[in-house]
């Protein structure tokens, strides 16, 4: 029998508790927590947080995290005493904005599995009497919701990591952390050494710091938040147990930025509406005044939240603050938890920028992730690994942060950019971009065309107000260009990797799923799995040499899987920012490219799905042949510096065929209609090839590859199917994410949507069970509030034959 490894957990707050629980618990007992501060309350956000956990989000991912994290705590007591109540969350609005988003997140709710309810004002009054019925618009309830005493679910489960085995350290400073040949080895303290095999990071916003002994940027921002208590209100006055603290439900003001609980006979206030107050230097447990996480109250600051609250709530007339604090926590630049492990510190883990909201999710995703290889849900919004170099930069790492922490409560659009730090990262295009007007939003850093103004816009049908935003009746326009005649497409953004090196083509055929070993030319889709089976990526692959490959991938998550199983005989390069690429798509995209070329562009000269290198002028590219939008066409690669040659050639040379410049708007609508998914979107770890339509991807005669004696154990005619919808009106819109409903009852949620412009409706893409991925079956998707009929479509609608990719 193998012995666990040691672990060592910096953190003995309410994740590193938690993870000791869920570690001890698989059998890994060796386990020891370090904190500086004092045993069960040291000192850090866990110690002094309200501890409110509403579990709807956006993210599924985060909305799962939550759900457990109600579960396990709902199931801990510590010496009797609580440690969840469930008395429910309630959000309301005071603006018809916020009414509407509330349908949206009832939406959201429904798609994940959160039971929720849309109520009247009266009906908010009567599950939470201290609101006055004539001041609000309605209300959002998820009774599950509710109230952890997050210093009792710390003791309760540190005794119950402590009872098998697991040990905890108070007063133990960490000084650095050991190192040995590029493994981790243990923490030094300022009590002395600690060996380990594993060391897990969850310091919360001490993690820069630890990071940084390890050699890592932990990329958080930690900021004050305001919460505050009033006097003994009448209204409360013998309403409450003591010792339960609250019975009504935790209430959510987000048009002011506003969250309140109970405490007794008082109201605790907490506000985001204040001024972002980063905090870069922190006191030790011992200097200061309460705890290190808990800075002076500024009243000035609060001033706004109490007018607003009592605005509200009529029952503050009259009450004061009796109490308050600028407490600090931890934001990042996007939202999401930092997990993972170092790449070039093995055995070094980190936990950080996780509230309690989602501390128990994380921990069991964490320790399962250690113990079993696999977390068990799909992560990679929360993967440590997931930014980009810039995004790791100082100045945008506080930049972004403090965006966050203005826009927690915001109503956001799925495709609402950041303003600041910007512009970033711009192709060689960018200029001859601006001149055709064009409107950008942004990505991963990336300055990104969505439509052009020189473009006139189309007639479409009318959009409501919330589809309309981030969106122009342009895209038609473009869209229709692309199928007509000829459009060009910026796919600089897209993440491109170089392997090479005498063992290139065993190391791609390991790691993925579809057979590489072809000639040298030969482009292929495939993807790259998980031990568990889940597709962790897809990859467009092009054999340019013997043991040359062109990697064109999704993101930094894909570096960072490639160099964990990189042997030493293989290179792998980042090209992205010394390359750029133009989608030259459209039926007439040949009349454009061949008469700049001696190289043969004839369907026989270069078939589709293959490559060549030739000249276009004086401009050497790489051309691939394959399109994302179902058209004829070609990716044309060249490096940075020629990108604008490249650019202007391809212009003039088409300005005699109708071509237009084109963005991601027109690109994801043409996509939808040709059936091509989104990794991360449509499908991620928790789909496999056949659930997620890729079979045609694996080639399970070519030899072992990852995930493969996983998908061996799979049923090939699986339970659920991403599924092709349309809905009935044409003049329809969904976004994705909205709940999908078969005889009347919720069965799945949509993943990917857009207007297709060709076939004159909206697409949708969702997961449904197997049995209503039928042709023809009908459903409903719920679009704020109103189910929508839709129709399951065989796939894809555009081109099924491929007889016009293939032209």
């Amino acid at each position: 029998m193998v012995k666990p490894p040691r672990v060592v957990i910096i953190g003995a707050g309410v994740v590193g508790s938690a993870l000791a629980d869920e570690l001890t618990e698989r059998g890994w007992t060796d386990v020891t927590v370090v904190d500086q501060g004092r045993l069960f309350t040291p000192g850090g956000s866990s110690s002094h947080a309200p501890g409110l956990v509403f579990q709807t989000n956006p993210s599924k991912t985060m909305t799962e995290l939550a759900t457990y994290t109600v579960e396990k705590l709902s199931g801990l007591t510590l010496d009797g005493r609580w440690c969840f109540r469930q008395v429910g969350g309630l959000e309301v609005a005071t603006t018809e904005a916020r009414l509407h988003d509330l349908k949206r997140r009832h939406g959201l709710a429904t798609s994940w599995g959160v039971e929720a309810a849309l109520l009247d004002p009266d009906e908010c009054a009567a599950v939470h009497p201290l609101l006055d019925p004539s001041r609000i618009l309605g209300g959002f309830h998820v009774p599950t919701d509710g109230l952890a005493k997050a210093v009792r679910a710390v003791e309760a489960q540190a005794r119950r990591a402590i009872e098998r085995g697991a040990r905890f350290l108070g007063g133990h400073t960490v000084t650095g952390i050991g190192q040995s040949a590029g493994r981790v080895t243990g923490v030094e303290t300022d009590q002395g050494f600690v060996p380990a095999d594993i060391v897990v990071c969850a310091a919360g916003f001490w993690g820069p710091r630890i990071g940084r002994m390890a050699g890592l940027t932990v990329p958080l921002l930690p900021l004050a938040h305001q919460y505050a208590k009033t006097g003994p209100l009448p209204a409360l006055a013998g309403v409450n147990d003591p010792v339960l603290e609250a019975t009504r439900p935790i209430l959510r003001h987000q048009d002011r930025d506003l969250y309140f609980r109970e405490h007794g006979d008082r109201l605790g206030i907490g506000s985001y509406g204040h001024r972002p107050m980063p905090v870069h230097d922190f006191l030790s447990p011992a200097e200061a005044p309460v705890m290190p996480s808990v800075l002076p109250f500024t009243a000035d600051d609060f001033a706004p939240a109490w007018r607003d609250s009592a605005a509200l709530l009529p029952d503050l007339a009259g009450a004061t603050i009796e109490e308050g604090m600028n407490g600090i926590f931890s934001f990042t630049t996007d939202g999401f938890p930092l997990l993972g492990e170092h790449r070039e510190l093995a055995g070094f883990w980190v936990a950080e920028a996780v509230w309690v909201t989602h501390s128990a999710g994380v921990a069991r995703a964490v320790a399962r992730w250690l113990v079993d290889g696999d977390p068990g849900i799909d992560l990679h919004e929360c993967d440590l690994h997931r930014f980009e170099t810039v995004q790791l930069a100082p100045r945008y790492i506080e930049e972004r942060a403090k965006q966050n922490f203005i826009e927690v409560y915001d109503v956001v659009h799925p495709l609402q950019p950041m303003e600041d730090p910007r512009p970033l990262r711009t192709s060689p295009f960018h200029p001859r971009q601006r001149e055709l007007g064009a409107v950008f939003l942004e990505g991963a850093g990336w300055e990104r065309p969505h439509w052009y103004a020189s473009n006139a816009p189309a007639v479409t049908p009318p959009r409501d107000e919330w589809s309309a935003r981030y969106w122009s009746p342009i895209a038609a326009t473009e869209a229709a260009a692309t199928r007509e005649r000829v459009a060009m497409y910026d796919m600089t953004p897209l993440k491109r990797f170089e392997v090479s090196g005498p063992g290139a083509l065993g190391f791609l055929q390991r790691l993925t799923t579809n057979n590489l070993d072809k000639s040298v030319g030969s482009v292929t889709y495939t993807l790259m799995l998980d031990f568990h089976g889940g597709i962790r990526s897809d990859l467009t692959v092009a054999r340019l040499g013997d043991q040359t490959f062109q990697i064109g991938a999704n993101g930094p998550l894909d570096e960072d899987w490639m160099r964990r199983h990189l042997p030493d005989s293989v290179q792998l390069r980042d090209i992205t920012g010394g390359t750029c690429c133009i989608g030259l798509w459209g039926p007439r995209a040949r009349e454009v490219l061949q008469p700049l070329t001696d190289a043969d562009f004839s369907n026989a000269g270069l078939k589709y799905f293959r490559a060549r290198r030739a000249y276009l002028g004086e401009v050497p590219v790489t051309a691939m042949r394959l399109s994302y939008v179902g058209e004829l066409g070609w990716e044309l690669y060249t490096s940075a510096d020629l990108g604008l040659k490249l650019w202007d050639m391809l212009w003039e040379a088409g300005r005699e065929h109708g071509i237009v410049a084109a963005g991601r708007s027109a690109f994801n609508s043409l996509r939808l209609e040709k059936g091509y998914r989104a990794w991360g979107t449509d499908m991620t770890t928790e789909n496999d090839p056949y659930e997620a339509g890729l079979a045609f991807a694996v080639r399970m005669d070519k030899g072992d590859f990852i995930g493969r004696s996983a998908l061996e154990t799979r049923p090939a005619s699986p339970d659920r199917r991403l599924t092709c919808l349309t809905l009935d009106d044409p003049a329809a819109v969904v976004m994705g994410k909205e709940p999908v409903y078969a005889d009347g009852a919720p069965a799945g949620y949509v993943t990917s949507a857009s207007y297709g412009y060709t076939v004159g409706r909206t697409v949708a893409y969702a997961w449904l069970p197997a049995s209503l991925s039928v042709p023809g079956t009908a459903v409903a998707v719920e679009y704020f509030g109103v189910r929508l009929p839709a129709t399951v479509r065989a796939e894809p609608l555009f081109d099924p034959k491929m007889e016009r990719i293939r032209s």
